[in-house]
C-alpha cells in the first residue's frame, strides 16, 4: 500500500500559494490509518523516549494513537489559551503567518526523554518551537517522526542542522 495515494493535494489552501497536503484522506480509511501507525510505531524503535508530545491539531490524532500502542505517556503541545494551568510558551513564525503554543509546566520531569510526533513538516517552525518548549522545560528531544515531509520547504534539513533526530514516512514538494 502507497500511503501517498491516501493523500489529498489542495491548491491555495490556507491562503494563496500554499499547497496543502491533507491527512484527513488517510486517517478516513481503516487500512492506510494502520499502516501509517504501524509505520510510526516502526520508526519509533529508533529512538529511547519515555513521553511522546505531540501539536495541536492534527498531530494529536497520530500521537495518541502511538501512545495507546507503546503504552508511554501523551503530552499535548497545545494553542495559546487552550491550557487552563500554568504553562511554558513559545511564539513561533509559520509558512504563512505567526502562532504560539504551550504547554502545562507539570506535563515533564527533568530530563524526560520526550518523541515528537506531527503529521507533517514544512518549513520546521513549528517543531522548532515544539523543542524548545521540551527544552525549557528541562526535558530532551529524543527526536522527531512526521507523517509528510515538504521536504523543498527544509524543515527536515534545519532540525537535523540543529542535532536533532528526524524520520519521515512520505516526501512531497511543498510547492
Amino acid at each position: 500500500m502507497d500511503l501517498k495515494e491516501y493523500i489529498r493535494s489542495i491548491q491555495d489552501y490556507p491562503k494563496k500559494g500554499i499547497l496543502f497536503r491533507d491527512i484527513t484522506t488517510l486517517i478516513k480509511n481503516e487500512k492506510a490509518f494502520k499502516k501509517c501507525i504501524d509505520q510510526i510505531v516502526e520508526r519509533s524503535k529508533k529512538f529511547q523516549f519515555d513521553k511522546i508530545a505531540a501539536v495541536e491539531s492534527r498531530g494529536f490524532v497520530f500521537a495518541s494513537a502511538i501512545s495507546y500502542i507503546l503504552d508511554k505517556p501523551f503530552i499535548m503541545l497545545r494553542k495559546k489559551n487552550k491550557l487552563p494551568a500554568e504553562v511554558h510558551s513559545v511564539d513561533f513564525e509559520l509558512e504563512y503567518g505567526t502562532a504560539t503554543i504551550e504547554v502545562h509546566k507539570d506535563s515533564f520531569n527533568k530530563n524526560d526523554n520526550v518523541l515528537i510526533i506531527d503529521d507533517l513538516i514544512a518549513t520546521g517552525g513549528t517543531a522548532e518551537a515544539a523543542a524548545k518548549l521540551i527544552e525549557i522545560s528541562k526535558s530532551n528531544v529524543a527526536g522527531f517522526i512526521f507523517v509528510i515531509n515538504l521536504f523543498d520547504l527544509k524543515g527536515t534539513d534545519n532540525l537535523l542542522k540543529k542535532g536533532y533526530k528526524v524520520e519521515n514516512l512520505l516526501d512531497f514538494p511543498g510547492h
